[in-house]
């Protein structure tokens, strides 16, 4: 009687065992070919704090630019000092020729900013994937002068060009 007894949990524990390998393949072969990726699945989208509002935004790994469009939300005058870029991957996304800030932003008024000589490649911008770009913008109110600098940190997920 014992025999059989340990023989029929062998083979139950096999036939769950090939199951369980069957499901392993499964998901490693949609994975390999990308049916599995969040990146794909998850929306563009662009985020700022309530002091700006964005509009538009285009990210290439082609022309290796980058192109945001911000409307000032702040409801008054602001001078931005700097308007700095980032990634989350070992090597920062950067540009080597960034926009000229505006002196005065007015409130409600939309800016469009270009950044150009990018290093798409090197920071991971591939084309046809989803790249995901960190801004930092600093600036101060026109009335409480450059003593009073703020920072507003935003962020771009978009399908790369």
């Amino acid at each position: 009687m014992q025999p059989k007894k340990s023989q029929a949990a062998l083979e139950f524990l096999t036939t769950y065992g090939w199951a369980l390998l069957v499901i392993l393949i499964m998901i490693g072969t949609l994975a390999y070919f990308g049916i599995l990726s969040p990146s794909k699945i998850l929306p563009n989208r662009c985020t700022f704090g309530s002091e700006f509002q964005c509009v538009d935004y285009q990210i290439s790994a082609t022309a290796n630019t980058f192109k945001l469009r911000l409307k000032s939300a702040a409801g008054e005058p602001i001078d931005v000092s700097a308007i700095t870029l980032g990634s989350e991957g070992a090597t920062q996304y950067a540009c080597s020729t960034p926009p000229s800030n505006p002196l005065a932003w007015k409130s409600g008024q939309i800016i469009d900013l270009t950044w150009s000589g990018c290093n798409s490649a090197s920071a991971g911008m591939v084309a046809g994937e989803k790249g995901k770009i960190l801004v930092t913008i600093s600036y101060n109110s026109v009335v409480s002068g450059s003593g009073y600098t703020k920072e507003v940190k935003g962020e771009v997920f978009s399908a790369v060009i």
